[in-house]
C-alpha cells in the first residue's frame, strides 16, 4: 500500500518528465544552452518542428520556469527566450541524453531494420 502522498508525488514527477523528455524540449533545451535565441532563429536550428510545436514548446518551458521570454519594443517587436537557472541546471542531464542518442543512433536503427525484417517474416 503506497505512503501518503506518494501517488501524488509520482504524478507531479511524472507531468515534470513528460515536459523534460519531451524530444523538442531537448533540443529547445540544447540550443539555448548556447545563449539567447530569437523564435526564428530556433525554427531554423531545430529542423523539423512547426512553428506551432516549438510555440507550445515554449509556453511549456516557460510556464515550468526553464525559459524566460523577453520582449524588445522595437519595431517589429524583438522577442528573445533564455534559459533560466531552473533551465540552466537541466544542460548537463539534457546534453548528456542528446551526446547518448547521438552516438547510439546507428545501433539503434540497425536494431528496429532487424525487428522489422523479423516481424515481416513471421507468420500471421
Amino acid at each position: 500500500m503506497p505512503r501518503h502522498g506518494v501517488a501524488t508525488d509520482c504524478t507531479r514527477v511524472g507531468r515534470v518528465l513528460a515536459r523534460i523528455g519531451d524530444k523538442w524540449t531537448v533540443l529547445v533545451v540544447r540550443q539555448l544552452a548556447e545563449g539567447p535565441r530569437r523564435f526564428s532563429e530556433l525554427k531554423r536550428e531545430i529542423g523539423g518542428v512547426s512553428q506551432r510545436m516549438l510555440t507550445l514548446t515554449l509556453r511549456g518551458l516557460e510556464r515550468d520556469g526553464f525559459v524566460i521570454r523577453t520582449v524588445t519594443p522595437t519595431i517589429p517587436p524583438r522577442v528573445d527566450y533564455e534559459l533560466t537557472f531552473l533551465g540552466h541546471s537541466l544542460r548537463e542531464p539534457i546534453e548528456e541524453l542528446g551526446n547518448w542518442a547521438f552516438a547510439h543512433i546507428d545501433a539503434i536503427d540497425e536494431a528496429q531494420r532487424e525487428f522489422d525484417a523479423r516481424a515481416g517474416s513471421e507468420p500471421s
